[in-house]
């Protein structure tokens, strides 16, 4: 007898269970039974997939957002045998790249991170949404103070942690290449953090996947448009499982 798989949505950094709940409820009882993981203080990646895959036994559905994608690839990694199916969202798949290139992702976290130390993570919030969410949700003032609300139940602490996480991040190409089954990525159209070629990068190096992007959409799509991420998680849960 197959035992049912617990569908796990994996928030990225600074998020929790609000990514996902405009989201869940277009899903219906499959949404309504998910559980999102918190990371707490985890300041990798591997530490990180550990804690979900201790808390949460037995078969997985895994969908991950942004860091929370690496996050899935990660307990993919780690327990390939658990992870029925796979599914990511405006995420990535590169190391913080050498160089220049690298230096200055290092100095635009840190920024950051010295602005929430300075003057608050809410401050730092309002700053860091502005090129997360499509252009022309920048005067939904709902939308944003819900996200900046959901940053602010955070410490600089768990900010601090998670972008350490972040910039020690493995380059998952091999890992890509080796999945066996479909994997669903799902993107933003104008996510501009994660742009849908960074998307079509990994759907080139994946042995099977299927493309997903959302329109009128940036980096934090679940939120901005709830109910056409949930259909496209709906088509990924009734695909056929890896394991």
């Amino acid at each position: 007898m197959t035992m049912n798989a617990t569908l796990v949505l994996v928030p990225g950094l600074m998020c929790d269970h609000t990514v996902w709940a405009d989201m869940r409820t277009h899903m219906g009882a499959t949404g309504l039974g998910a559980v999102v993981p918190d990371h707490g203080r985890a300041n990798s990646l591997t530490q990180m997939a550990e804690q979900i895959l201790q808390r949460y036994p037995g078969p997985l559905d895994v969908a991950g957002h942004s860091m929370g994608g690496r996050v899935a690839l990660e307990m993919w990694r780690l327990a390939p045998e658990r992870v029925r199916r796979l599914a990511l969202l405006d995420t990535g798949f590169a190391a913080c790249p050498a160089g220049e290139a690298g230096q200055a992702e290092v100095d635009k976290r840190y920024a950051l991170l010295a602005t929430a130390k300075r003057d608050g993570v809410q401050a730092m919030a309002r700053v860091w949404v502005q090129g997360m969410v499509h252009p022309q949700r920048l005067s939904d003032a709902g939308l944003l103070d819900e996200i900046v609300a959901m940053f602010a139940r955070r410490d600089t602490g768990h900010f601090e942690a998670q972008i350490q996480a972040l910039l020690a991040r493995p380059d998952a190409t091999a890992q890509l290449q080796s999945i066996p089954g479909q994997v669903w990525l799902v993107c933003g159209a104008q996510d501009s953090w994660s742009p849908p070629a960074q998307h079509e990068a990994m759907a080139a190096l994946l042995p099977q996947s299927t493309l997903e992007v959302i329109e009128d959409a940036g980096h934090m799509a679940p939120m901005e448009r709830p109910q056409a991420v949930a259909q496209a998680l709906l088509r990924w849960l009734q695909s056929p499982a890896m394991v």
